[in-house]
């Protein structure tokens, strides 16, 4: 296929995506007024959830596919965006089928039937490919197509006990499936293909990793850029985990934004734009990660002994707000200490080279205000840029005055 035809297919694709998840919401949106049983408020978050989490999926599988068209990653991409999309239109059409009784029944049932296990695929099919096509599309090595087979097979098993379930549909309780089958074969095919998905998972991830120890420079920037992605998106639904105990919207929009970093991140390492900002993100994710952990500690225990402290000398359970005053002052005054000290051990800890060259170029520094002798300056400057950079040859040229020869001194 050739880049130009890649490209219009892919936003093609797009263009359908966007279409029917347009659609689809118009469709339950339309619905949710005539049931009181669907609250309107929960269509919009569930609308939100939907465009935030999956239309980024197309649009990134879109500029992979446009300018890399034999990358497997930016097909899948598109198609899971386009599989999103027709789901949602089939479920908002079986919403506005149910609720008003009108169209074919046949359709609304098969529409129904066709939103309530399509999701199984979309939940399993970008972690296992991503990981073991990442980035190039293709596998490791001929030795892991047992396990793309594999992957796939359970897969299609894990679709298929879904989509014939005999029991309710997901999504849909008071319609039972259409083409349901009533046998414990069903059961026992979605049990097994959930085994060897999962299997399948973890040998995805392992290959990752042989990928990456093998891997040259650019490629290995790139697994880092995925893998940063995943630990956004991982970290996000814990965080998310949390917020629900308070409210579930503010959940629901952690995981939403959260899930965007995996495809945006996936689009970053493939195209290589901006490729070794990673190692600035990582360190700069660690160090606010640190300090936001670490702050949020200090004033919520300070609040908390402060208040322990006042109902325990006055036995009145408000304190006043001088303590939230002062609390947050003690913040403000920790921030920068805290942040210089966090970068220091993050430095010394998982970027020690570059902490090492910091050191010496810092140590030669503070020598060049009092050392005022050219011939050990020159060496010192020579043995600083071998150090920290590590050439395999150095050359300093060394500026002549007027009337006199210049002299060049060389280290290997």
């Amino acid at each position: 296929m050739s880049t130009r035809t890649a490209s219009w297919l892919a936003w093609s694709l797009v263009v359908l995506a966007v279409a029917f998840l347009v659609s689809g919401i118009a469709l339950s949106r339309i619905t949710r007024p005539t049931d009181p049983e669907l609250p309107y408020d929960r269509v919009l978050l569930d609308t939100v959830f939907t465009l935030v989490t999956w239309l980024p999926f197309s649009v990134v599988g879109a500029i992979v596919a446009s300018r890399h068209p034999h990358n497997t990653i930016g097909w899948i991409f598109c198609t899971i965006g386009f599989a999103v999309g027709l789901s949602t239109l089939a479920g908002g059409y079986a919403e506005y089928w149910l609720a008003s009784g009108w169209g074919s029944s046949s359709l609304g049932e098969t529409v129904a039937w066709f939103s309530s296990w399509v999701w199984t695929a979309l939940v399993v099919v970008p972690p296992t490919f991503l990981l073991l096509l990442f980035p190039n599309g293709r596998l490791p090595s001929p030795r892991w197509r047992p396990v793309a087979w594999l992957a796939g097979l359970g897969i299609s098993g894990l679709v298929a006990g879904y989509a014939l379930d005999a029991g309710p549909l997901d999504g849909f309780p008071q319609l039972v499936n259409p083409y349901g089958v009533d046998s414990p074969l069903v059961g026992l095919v979605r049990v097994a293909s959930n085994v060897v998905v999962g299997i399948c998972m973890v040998v995805a991830a392992v290959s990752l990793i042989v990928r990456a120890r093998r891997a040259g420079r650019v490629e290995r920037q790139q697994i880092k850029w995925l893998a940063y992605g995943g630990a956004v998106a991982v970290g996000a639904i814990f965080v998310a985990g949390a917020i629900s105990l308070r409210s579930d919207t503010a959940a629901i929009t952690v995981i939403s934004l959260a899930l965007v970093a995996l495809p945006v991140f996936t689009g970053v390492a493939i195209v290589r734009h901006r490729l070794y900002d990673i190692d600035l993100l990582i360190n700069r994710t660690l160090v606010y990660g640190v300090l936001t952990a670490t702050l949020a500690l200090i004033y919520f225990g300070g609040v908390a002994g402060a208040q322990a402290i006042f109902r325990a000398l006055t036995g009145q359970e408000q304190q006043p707000q001088l303590t939230i005053v002062i609390s947050t002052l003690i913040i403000a005054a920790l921030f920068s200490p805290l942040r210089r000290r966090i970068q220091a051990f993050i430095d010394r800890r998982f970027y020690r080279r570059k902490y090492d060259a910091a050191k010496t170029l810092e140590a030669f520094s503070a020598k060049l205000r009092y050392e005022t002798d050219l011939d050990p300056l020159s060496d010192d400057l020579l043995e600083v840029v071998r150090e920290t950079m590590q050439p395999a040859h150095v050359s300093l040229w060394l500026r002549p005055e007027r009337g006199a020869k210049g002299k060049q001194i060389v280290r290997q």
